[in-house]
């Protein structure tokens, strides 16, 4: 990653007023010590964990905490129950909303070195691991079995399986395999008491209870500490395709949407959107060139997963030529190398690197039905008027737009009216201000937006339940702090 000069659209850290928590003493950080270890209480050198990674979002604590177990865990958080310290819950801090970051001096609660467990089913493709693993080594660890992770994401890195669930990770395999709603089917959590929950099970079907493991999906912290996951993972790819078409408009990217859906059907993966402004920022920016000679509007990357290359490649071949045939496409081509493949996915990986060497940056993460996802960026650039540079690229197989606004300088005047025009114009179409990403301390003032009054009421009893003294994770996507 690199550090991002990312603009500061959220309200300002100050304006979170401290909420009646105690603070950290000697005494608390001596019980720290004998429940987890002197070495794995951190109260020095800790700037890593007191902001993002873009040190952007920025806060302070006392300490931080590294605990190694479910029961270490729950030994924390009682405690911490009962003293009235806040805790702010961290994995890999890869966020881009804040929800990992202390905003004051909330306690620390790391889950990096909860990762002893890991337990597949090869017969059943179920999964359970301990939430410290970081993605990609999980999913390097299935591969020995033929299995992989339903999910990936560009920071598969560093990200762990626990935050992937609390955040409500989606990436860039969803259009095939879904969410995590269709892989989860049990967790280990602890709640705001200190109690631990061992929620859901093992089973693909099981409908004896309310699906309570699911509450933890996007729920970033809010409800309890995710120590254990127990998830299907699916059969890793024999053969995997990609191919790259340009497009003069967005309503032929709609249209060879709906024909890869219908050509491509079960081996179709992936379907992402670059348009043409941020493959000109990337030529710009990045050692990368285009795959087509000249110029276009949009760029269309698709990937199939199946079993068979010679058949796949056959089907993704038909597909190309005939997105080119029924003149939906102007160009298009399809890998014939793992290079080839990797040089199209970096065309559109780095897009946000490249977006961010562009200037100072305003982010957005968006949901949007098909026929409004585009008109976001269009609008968004008439309401510019010059004022800045708009790209847009995307999970477009899902609704998922990354809008990025870049400006020469940081533009107060601008940062004012940007925010409140995206989400009010995204919940005005019927989307969600927070596709993958979700509300932390960055969109808690438009959490409300698109949200019933009967709905907000439900989830702040649903966090009474669960953490009734309101010490996880304050001030951020549900609070009582208000």
């Amino acid at each position: 990653y690199i550090k991002m000069r990312l603009s500061i659209i959220r309200t300002a850290t100050n304006s979170f007023a401290r909420g009646n928590y105690a603070r950290i003493s000697s005494s608390d950080l001596s019980f720290f010590e004998k429940a987890i270890g002197k070495d794995y209480v951190k109260t020095k050198e800790i700037e890593n964990y007191t902001s993002d990674w873009t040190r952007q979002m920025k806060g302070s604590s006392e300490c931080v905490l590294l605990p190694s177990s479910t029961e270490e865990t729950s030994s924390i958080i009682k405690y911490c129950a009962e003293k009235r310290i806040a805790v702010v819950v961290q994995g890999g801090n890869t966020g881009l909303v804040g929800g990992a970051t202390p905003i004051h001096d909330e306690l620390i609660l790391s889950t990096g070195r909860i990762k002893n467990n890991f337990h597949l089913e090869p017969s059943s493709g179920v999964l359970t691991l301990d939430a410290g693993f970081i993605l990609a080594d999980a999913d390097n660890r299935l591969a020995e079995h033929g299995f992989m992770m339903p999910l990936d994401l560009g920071a598969k890195g560093s990200c762990q399986i626990g935050g992937c669930i609390a955040a409500g990770a989606g990436g860039i395999r969803l259009l095939r395999y879904g969410s995590l709603h269709s892989h989860l089917l049990g967790c280990t959590m602890v709640d705001g008491k200190g109690t631990i929950l061992n929620l859901g099970g093992r089973l693909r079907k099981d409908n004896t209870s309310l699906h309570t493991a699911h509450l933890a999906i996007g729920s970033e912290g809010q409800l309890g500490v995710v120590t254990s996951v127990t998830m299907g993972v699916v059969p890793r790819p024999l053969s995997i395709l990609s191919a790259m078409l340009a497009v003069s408009s967005y309503s032929d990217c709609i249209r060879i949407l709906s024909l890869a859906r219908s050509k491509l059907g079960e081996i179709l993966s992936s379907f992402e959107l670059i348009d043409g402004e941020t493959m000109k920022c990337v030529e710009s920016h990045l050692p990368l060139k285009n795959v087509f000679q000249g110029s276009h509007d949009f760029y269309l990357l698709i990937e199939t997963h199946g079993s068979n290359g010679d058949h796949d490649a056959e089907k993704l071949n038909q597909f190309v030529e005939e997105a080119l045939g029924m003149e939906l496409a102007v160009d298009g081509v399809a890998a014939n190398s793992e290079n080839e493949r990797a040089h199209m996915w970096r065309l559109r990986e780095e897009s946000p690197i490249a977006a961010a060497k562009d200037g100072y940056i305003y982010k957005f993460d968006v949901s949007l039905p098909l026929e409004h996802f585009y008109r976001l960026t269009e609008e968004t650039r008439d309401k510019l008027k010059g004022r800045g540079r708009v790209y847009c690229y995307g999970h477009l197989g899902d609704g998922n737009s990354h809008l990025n606004v870049t400006t020469d300088g940081e533009d107060e005047e601008l940062k004012k009216e940007l925010s409140p025009f995206v989400y009010n114009w995204v919940v005005s179409h019927g989307g969600s201000i927070s596709a993958e990403h979700g509300i932390g301390q960055l969109k808690r003032d438009y959490r409300s937006l698109g949200k019933s009054a009967s709905e907000s009421s439900l989830i702040r009893s649903l966090k009474g339940v669960f953490d009734p003294h309101s010490i996880l994770c304050p001030y951020k996507m549900i609070s009582t702090q208000d």
